[in-house]
């Protein structure tokens, strides 16, 4: 009996979604908490590999579990095998991103024992004909069960606020927040008081441009950007405080982003979950829905002193090494270890 994982893209199969030597895919940790689950289930007798890694032909009573990122195909193919168990689907993106997983909720909390998703109550998708007792909730799996020490404890950082993020187009445009990121840039790049950095802004010839905030901000965006980057952590090291939105504003999607800037020792200045004052404690980040104008919180950063961020940061490691972290640092050992083998 094993457990079987089809990742969110093929570039992962042939178990490179466990790979942490691979350091295309392993960009800044984000393998980490794969890898530690996989040793982890192996300790304990389970053996767990990607998908391609399946033997469709395989006999005997054993009963193989079947878990998906995000892939349909595959799952529609075995579908009434009896040699292997349509365990869970992990819907790490929200509709904004990916509406078709929404879209095809009813078809798979019919199939699979259990559906991991953001929130279970229907913030920001439909649940018409889903099997809510079917839904679980989400954490976004962490890397890291403490700050990186080299980063967050620089002391030499720009006043000043950085945003990493790649040049998106939303295929669902109810609640996302890529527009407001970008009016937010635009607002902030005349007062000289902002970077960028990520791949595709300069690319205004590719489908991800074609849409008018991108256009109508075109010039700005262009003023304050300053390239892709290497390691997120190295330049979230340079900077007190990064602009940091999510995809979408929906209960209980709260990504790899805020956590990014509390390993690194920058401020966020968050914005997306709408509950996340009950997800992380609120003396550790800036709440952006609190400002009436990207202007009004430019103004409130400036007056923020030093020991204030301090403040701030010292608050945000305390966090990582509490026990309320640990719901994201053991998201993905606690899914597969509820696994009925």
């Amino acid at each position: 009996m094993a457990i079987y994982i089809d990742p969110s893209y093929p570039d992962y199969y042939g178990d490179k979604l466990f790979d942490i030597n691979d350091k295309s895919l392993n960009r800044d940790g984000t393998l980490l908490p794969f890898a530690r689950m996989r040793t982890q289930l192996k300790s304990r007798g389970l053996d767990i590999h990607t998908f391609d890694f399946w033997n469709q032909h395989s006999t005997g009573d054993n009963v193989d579990s079947y878990f998906s990122l995000g892939m349909l195909g595959n799952y529609r193919q075995l579908i009434g095998n009896k040699n292997i168990n349509l365990a869970g689907f992990i819907i790490m993106e929200p509709p904004a991103v990916a509406p078709r997983l929404y879209k095809v909720l009813p078809e798979i909390t019919k199939y699979f024992d259990c559906v991991y998703l953001h929130n279970v109550h229907g913030d920001g998708y439909s649940l018409k004909g889903v099997d809510r007792s079917k839904l679980r909730k989400f954490y976004w799996p962490q890397p890291f069960s403490d700050v990186l020490q080299p980063s967050w404890s620089r002391e030499d950082r720009l006043e000043r606020i950085v945003v990493i993020n790649g040049n998106h187009l939303p295929r669902s445009f109810s609640r996302e927040l890529y527009s407001k990121r970008i009016a937010a840039m635009a607002a902030l790049a005349p007062l000289n008081n902002v970077d960028l950095y990520g791949r595709g802004w300069s690319a205004w010839w590719s489908h991800r441009s074609m849409w008018p905030p991108y256009w109508m901000n075109y010039r700005k965006l262009m003023s304050v950007y300053r390239g892709s980057c290497e390691s997120k952590y190295d330049v979230l090291a340079k900077y007190k405080f990064s602009l940091c939105f999510e995809n979408m504003a929906m209960e209980g999607y709260v990504t790899e982003k805020i956590f990014d800037c509390f390993f690194a020792g920058c401020v966020p200045l968050y914005l997306g979950a709408t509950d996340i004052d009950r997800l992380i404690p609120q003396d550790t980040y800036i709440d952006c829905r609190q400002f009436t104008s990207w202007l009004e919180m430019n103004e409130y950063v400036r007056s923020i002193s030093a020991r204030d961020t301090d403040k701030m940061r010292e608050r945000a490691r305390n966090f990582i090494m509490s026990e309320n972290y640990k719901i994201y640092y053991n998201s993905l050992l606690n899914i597969f270890s509820d696994t009925k083998l």
